[in-house]
């Protein structure tokens, strides 16, 4: 990355799991028709198994380094504008809250704890939920990333009442205010 080249156009979805990255990333895609880049996706098929089990072999440091190389790999000039769900825990390393903003339009997603413990509750491919009181950590983990997501983002929007149709417009309004304001 060269921090004097302008950031490229792509929509960068940032907040805590559950939060709604990946559903609104597909509406952004269906509405925009770019490539939607589900950064988490894209690592479980690279590494052949899913989070928990890199987690559960590697740790959660080779997990962030392989989030890390994605990021740079993303941040290719050249590449086509595209909508990118990122993880949850991204935002932890400095490095990688600089490539987030140079990527291009961040917008992070955000809901209340409760609303995010009822979204995961019944999901076993949370490793960092798996606890004796996930509502704790949860809190926990929300305290520590939220300023750095506030660092992150150039928006922030509450998922919690909206859906994800209404979330999408929202972010198509402000994004282009925000790329025909940067020229």
């Amino acid at each position: 990355m060269n921090p004097t080249t302008t950031p490229a156009a792509n929509i960068v979805l940032i907040g805590f799991m559950g939060c709604g990255k990946s559903t609104v990333g597909r509406q952004l895609h269906q509405r925009l028709g770019y490539p939607l880049v589900d950064m988490d996706q894209v690592i479980e098929q690279r590494a052949g198994k899913s989070i928990t089990e890199i987690f559960a072999s590697d740790g959660e440091a080779a997990f962030r380094d392989l989030e890390t190389a994605l990021l740079k790999e993303l941040n290719d000039p050249a590449a086509a504008r595209r909508i990118i769900s990122t993880g949850g825990g991204i935002v932890v390393r400095a490095e990688n809250r600089a490539l987030i903003k140079h990527l291009g339009y961040v917008v992070w997603l955000h809901a209340p704890a409760a609303v995010i413990l009822a979204r995961t509750h019944n999901n076993r491919a949370r490793p960092l939920l798996d606890t004796a009181d996930p509502a704790a950590r949860i809190h926990e983990l929300m305290a520590e990333r939220e300023p750095f997501y506030q660092e992150s983002a150039h928006l922030k929007l509450d998922t919690s009442g909206l859906c994800s149709t209404e979330l999408a417009t929202g972010i198509l309004e402000c994004s282009r205010y925000f790329f025909n304001n940067r020229a």
